[in-house]
């Protein structure tokens, strides 16, 4: 499933292609994705115009001027593709996925402007909804989650208090949207690496200057993800198709077997399953 940095490369994409642009044309080609579309979905969001594109935790935000946000969750296989010009090159230094199958174009969207986006999703577990704006903080899928990884509210601080007297693992509670909103397995995994600190140690036992070490290393392997346009995995494309490359410069996760690549360390990374999920870790380095 797409994590922060793919769904930030997302919103990024989708950006200068929707924010201010009134759209147009909307087309729902399916009355449904995982959950059924909003009553009036498509009358609805036909002639509103879309603010500033937002993301909180894996949801995009596109505000209305109508007063609802169209929020957007990509699911397993959401792709969005900005339609090119024919005969428009795309542009060079990345992979591009190739094109997607039309028969998994579920929504169309297209502004004043002329530019189409279209929502793909083969597994259909992506979903969409219409909330209003004022209250969108109260809503179930918001109301508890934790603060934004990259924003001040994260840091060593929240770190004590969430994991003060928790016997449970660091990854496991980074996971808890409840803590930190938007971390996944596979960044949590190279975070920890990073931080030198054991997946499975009592959360409650790890030191301060410890914590302070994970939150850095929780911001920089974000920034750095995002920088890279997000990890390809299965189904993931950016809105141009471009395929993210950070898989490259993982340092534990899927590299079971691999020497550890922290300086200093002559351990292996090793893989063990928490919750019906992979972690990737060194148990050398990671105390």
């Amino acid at each position: 499933m797409p994590e922060l940095p793919e769904v930030e490369t997302v919103r990024r994409g989708l950006e200068p292609a929707l924010a201010g642009q009134r759209l147009a044309r909307v087309e729902a080609r399916r009355p449904d994705l995982r959950f059924p579309l909003p009553v009036d979905f498509v009358q609805r969001l036909t002639g509103a115009r879309i603010g500033a594109l937002a993301r909180r935790a894996k949801y995009l935000l596109a505000p209305l001027d109508r007063g609802d946000t169209l929020v957007m969750h990509l699911g397993m296989s959401g792709r969005f593709e900005i339609e090119r010009p024919a005969g428009a090159a795309r542009p060079g230094g990345f992979h591009y996925a190739a094109d997607p199958d039309p028969k998994h174009a579920h929504i169309l969207f297209e502004t004043e402007a002329g530019t189409r986006v279209t929502y793909y999703d083969p597994r259909r577990f992506g979903y969409m909804a219409l909330l209003d704006t004022d209250s969108l903080d109260q809503h179930p899928w918001f109301a508890g989650l934790g603060p934004e990884p990259l924003s001040e509210a994260f840091d060593a601080g929240r770190l004590a208090h969430q994991f003060a007297g928790r016997k449970q693992g660091p990854k496991t509670l980074l996971l808890d949207q409840r803590v930190v909103a938007g971390l996944g397995n596979i960044y949590v995994c190279e975070a920890l690496h990073r931080a030198r600190i054991s997946p499975f140690k009592p959360a409650g036992r790890i030191s301060r200057p410890r914590l302070e070490r994970l939150a850095t290393a929780v911001r920089e392997v974000l920034i750095a993800a995002i920088e890279a346009g997000g990890s390809t995995l299965r189904d993931y494309a950016a809105a141009d198709g471009a395929l993210g490359y950070f898989q490259h410069s993982f340092r534990a996760y899927g590299r079971e077997g691999e020497p550890c690549p922290n300086p200093g360390c002559k351990g292996v990374i090793a893989r063990a399953v928490q919750s019906g999920r992979s972690t990737f870790y060194c148990p050398r380095c990671q105390s």
